[in-house]
C-alpha cells in the first residue's frame, strides 16, 4: 500500500522558526517551499474487514478453552470497557471489550519486529491499533498505550502509520521522550529528539517512545544502538547502504 505524503504550507522566515525542523535559511527565488513531511501516512483498514476481524476476536474471547478467553483484565478505567490483556511469544495483546452491548470495540497488538536485532528486540515493542470508528475519539488508544509506557515498555513506529496513530504519538511525546532512529539492516541508529524533513522522509527513519524508567544512555546501552548522528552523519550513513 502506497503511503500518503502530508505537506504543510509554509513561509520561510530569516529568523529561527519554533518548530524543529525548519530550516535556517531562505530557500533562493523560484524554487517552490512545502513545509518538511512528517514521517510516510497510511491509510485505515477498510470497515467491513475490521469488522470482520472484531467479530472473530470477540467470539474467542467468549469461547472457554479458547487461549484468548484466558485474557487477564488490566486495571485500566475507560467507562464500559473492559481491558483483556494476554502476552504469547514476547508479543501483548489487549482487547477492549463492551460488556454491555457483548461486542468488542477493538484491540491494540505490541509486535515484534523481524528487523530488530536480539538486544533491541528485548526491549522495543510495535504497537498496532484498530478501533471500530462508533468507537474512535474515546480515548482508547491513549490509555492503551499509556499503561504500556507505565510498565517500561519501550515502542517503535512502523515504517508507516495512519494519520490517528500519528497524531497519537505526539500527544504521549508530552509525557514520555520520544526520539528518530534509523533501522536498517537489523542496525539500529539514534537521530535524537528533532530531525531534518531529508530524514523524516527516509524510509527507514522510526520514532520511539521510552517508558518510564527509561532514557537515552540507558536505552542505547540496552539496544545496542548506535550514538546519535547528526544530519550530515547520517546522510553519509544513507549513502553508505
Amino acid at each position: 500500500m502506497s503511503a500518503i505524503a502530508l505537506p504543510h504550507p509554509h513561509t520561510p522566515c530569516a529568523t529561527p522558526c519554533s518548530t524543529p525542523w525548519a530550516l535556517p535559511w531562505r530557500m533562493p527565488r523560484g524554487i517552490p517551499w512545502t513545509r518538511p513531511l512528517e514521517l510516510r501516512i497510511d491509510v485505515d483498514l477498510p470497515a467491513d474487514l475490521l469488522a470482520a476481524d472484531l467479530r472473530r476476536l470477540h467470539q474467542r474471547l467468549r469461547t472457554p478453552g479458547d487461549a484468548l478467553h484466558e485474557s487477564a483484565t488490566l486495571p485500566v478505567h475507560l467507562p464500559g470497557l473492559v481491558l483483556r490483556h494476554r502476552v504469547a511469544d514476547g508479543e501483548h495483546y489487549v482487547y477492549v471489550e463492551d460488556r454491555g452491548l457483548n461486542r468488542l470495540a477493538g484491540f491494540v497488538v505490541f509486535n515484534r519486529l523481524i528487523e530488530l536485532n536480539r538486544r533491541a528486540d528485548r526491549v522495543l515493542r510495535s504497537p498496532h491499533t484498530r478501533i471500530a470508528p462508533e468507537y474512535r475519539r474515546h480515548g482508547i488508544a491513549t490509555a492503551v498505550y499509556r499503561w504500556a509506557l507505565g510498565q517500561g515498555m519501550c515502542l517503535i513506529s512502523g515504517p508507516r502509520q495512519s494519520p490517528a496513530a500519528h497524531a497519537l504519538w505526539h500527544r504521549l511525546a508530552q509525557h514520555h521522550p520520544l526520539h528518530y532512529v534509523h533501522l536498517k539492516d537489523k542496525r539500529l541508529t539514534h537521530l535524537g529528539p528533532h530531525v531534518a524533513d531529508e530524514v523524516l522522509e527516509d524510509f527507514h527513519t522510526r520514532m520511539v517512545l521510552w517508558g518510564v524508567g527509561w532514557d537515552e544512555g540507558r536505552f542505547i546501552e540496552q539496544t545496542g544502538c548506535g550514538g546519535k548522528a547528526t544530519t550530515l552523519e547520517y546522510i553519509a550513513l544513507r549513502r553508505c547502504d
